[in-house]
């Protein structure tokens, strides 16, 4: 019941979305709509469709968090960069300028040799974190700041060179004091252009931030344009996956309910290659079976009939009742009343067995009585040329058979090899066991036999599988044969071995059965 409540309202969602999207008072949904049919007609598997759609949902979203990560390292490296150095150019600003002053004022006082001081220790020191700090940075602006920061450090240098050579030279305390003097002012410029970079980059940390915060607003107004995208495709993806998936099933739901009502003609048509569409096909496939075993059984049916109905003709001969009425009128008229009654017997005995109560199934013992009352009238007629030997072991005789399958093998060994021979013959019939499962049925005569070419035709047509009852060979056999494929199955069925001039022999191999004809019995 939920099923039925829940398939209508699906159906009239798609309805209605699709009546939307194809209408034109709505631009954007109608583009919409054209853009879910088209991703819905793309050849590729339901399980692709989703997989796909679902990559191009994870990078839409996944693309906002890893550009506004990749946007934070950089703003946050560039503003620790900035802190490092404003940090190591305090360290410097402050310090250099009295450090260098005071150990150049214990050399010119006589303090400290020149040469013990430690005013290039101090220089070599501020130098490499200049350099470092240039390493450091990005900016440009930062770089020439620093570059007059090492061209100061330089001249400083210089003057120190110079203040060394005076000492060296023995100058005067005068000369030492007008050295020193450019020696202070070197250091104030140096001092000076440290607070320079400094400020410098303590008003670039300002402008750094306002970069960054208009940065982030940008990129923000560009992530929401991103999900807003994710959620469309996601959308259209769905729109797109349930028209793949219910459009294949409504086309299977109404080609089972054709066939529902018996018309196998209808099939699915091919128009994609998923797993719906590969259903479908499988669909058409057991559609042809069903139709073929249909038919096959329709055919198997009507060939049945067809045994059976020749059958009942076999056995109500009209020519053999006439020609036994004949000889009988014959011999009563000739006063032989033995003759007559041992005639009429066999004829009662004949009929009575073939009726069998209109049972399908009787004994071999039953079959083999019938033969022999068969037999005993026609060799009253053919007394010149028939005669006929039955033997049949005890232990098969209560086996049951399909009635009337002798008959016709033994009037072939009548009209087709006794009477043709023109000089007499024996028809035998035996039956055997020819293992636990199988019992061995035989009819052999001693008459013409058949030709190779007759040979030929007939084991061609026994070994026919088609099923079809053929009467080109006139003897019977292949109408036999069918029968007991038809009952016992295709392992079995007559073989003939036959010799031009010497005789036929035909065996037959049946199942060794015996409660079939109790049930047949039973339902009487």
């Amino acid at each position: 019941m939920a099923q039925k409540t829940v398939t209508p309202d699906f159906r009239q969602v798609l309805t209605r979305i699709g009546e939307q999207a194809s209408s034109t008072g709505r631009v954007p949904l109608k583009y919409f709509g054209k853009l879910a049919d088209f991703l819905a007609g793309i050849n590729l598997s339901i399980r692709t469709k989703i997989l796909a759609s679902l990559c191009v949902v994870i990078l839409l979203m996944g693309a906002t968090n890893i550009v506004s990560m990749l946007q934070v390292l950089r703003y946050s490296r560039q503003y620790d960069a900035i802190i490092t150095n404003i940090t190591t150019a305090n360290s410097i600003s402050g310090r250099v300028k009295p450090d260098i002053d005071n150990e150049m004022w214990r050399i010119v006082s006589g303090k400290v040799e020149f040469s013990s001081g430690k005013q290039y220790e101090i220089i070599d020191t501020v130098d490499t974190k200049v350099r470092w700090m240039m390493d450091n940075t990005d900016s440009q602006r930062a770089k020439v700041k620093l570059d007059l920061v090492l061209r100061t450090l330089q001249s400083l240098k210089a003057d120190l060179d110079l203040m060394g050579d005076k000492i060296a030279h023995n100058s005067t305390a005068a000369e030492n004091e007008a050295v020193l003097e450019k020696i202070r002012f070197s250091t104030s410029v140096l001092d000076e252009s440290i607070q320079n970079y400094v400020l410098y980059e303590v008003n670039r940390t300002e402008g750094q931030y306002q970069v960054m915060r208009e940065s982030f607003a940008r990129w923000q107004v560009f992530s929401i344009i991103l999900i807003f995208s994710a959620v469309g495709f996601a959308i259209v993806a769905a729109w797109s996956l349930s028209k793949s998936i219910y459009t294949p099933i409504k086309k299977l739901h109404d080609v089972t309910t054709t066939i529902t009502k018996n018309d196998l003609q209808t099939l699915m048509t091919s128009d994609n290659v998923d797993e719906i569409t590969e259903l479908g096909m499988s669909f058409n496939i057991m559609i042809g079976k069903i139709k073929e075993l249909l038919d096959s059984k329709i055919k198997e049916q009507e060939n049945l009939k067809k045994a059976e109905l020749r059958a009942l003709q076999a056995q109500i001969n009209p020519h053999f009742l006439y020609n036994t009425l004949d000889t009988i009128i014959w011999m009563a008229e000739s006063k032989k009343t033995d003759q007559v009654v041992k005639i009429v017997t066999a004829l009662s005995k004949f009929f009575r067995i073939s009726l069998s109560k209109g049972m399908d199934w009787i004994t071999i013992g039953e079959e083999v009585e019938r033969i022999k009352s068969y037999l005993t009238i026609q060799k009253m007629r053919y007394r010149d040329i028939l005669d006929f030997k039955i033997d049949v072991d005890k232990d098969v005789a209560e086996n049951t058979i399909l009635k009337l399958i002798l008959q016709p093998l033994v009037e072939n060994a009548l009209y087709h090899g006794i009477k043709n021979k023109r000089r007499g013959g024996t028809i035998s019939v035996r039956a055997r066991r020819k293992d636990e499962n199988e019992i061995l049925l035989e009819v052999e005569d001693d008459g013409i036999g058949f030709t190779p070419e007759k040979l030929a035709r007939l084991r061609n047509e026994l070994n026919d599988d088609s099923g079809e009852i053929k009467m080109e060979s006139g003897y019977g056999i292949g109408n036999v044969n069918n029968r007991i494929r038809l009952y016992y199955g295709k392992q079995y069925g007559l073989s003939i071995q036959s010799e031009y001039g010497t005789g036929t022999r035909i065996t037959l191999v049946i199942p060794s059965k015996m409660e079939t004809a109790t049930q047949d019995m039973n339902s009487l």
